[in-house]
């Protein structure tokens, strides 16, 4: 992981703890072409994680952390990601695995990231 995709990890992580309560206990980011893949860990709180014994409470889990996280970043334009970045916020795609507590985001903008950092190193 390069200097820009640690920070925006912390950008990720700063934006969750200020819209979510809690943000995650570790992230991993690449950037690929115009994507921003977020690998996160230590998502889930300890009541989620209480919530998440029964059956009925991972399906619940998944679905809210899943369509909450998106919905969140549709109502909060994720305006210091772009401001970082330079590039316009497209679409988020949002998956979470809640026995293991292992989250993927995938953030989608306008230009190709990879090629825009990599150059800067």
């Amino acid at each position: 992981m390069n200097k820009y995709e640690a920070e925006f990890s912390n950008l990720v992580r700063s934006f969750r703890k200020k819209h979510m309560g809690k943000g995650p206990s570790k992230i991993s980011t690449t950037f690929c072409k115009n994507w921003v893949i977020c690998e996160m860990e230590g998502n889930l709180s300890p009541v989620e994680k209480f919530i998440a014994t029964a059956d009925e409470g991972k399906q619940m889990l998944r679905a809210a952390r899943t369509e909450m996280v998106k919905d969140m970043y549709r109502k909060n334009h994720p305006i210091e990601m772009e401001d970082f970045l330079q590039c316009k916020f497209l679409d988020l795609y949002v998956d979470i695995d809640i026995e293991k507590d292992y989250g993927i985001s995938i953030f989608v903008f306008d230009e190709n990231l990879e090629d825009k950092f990599s150059k800067k190193l």
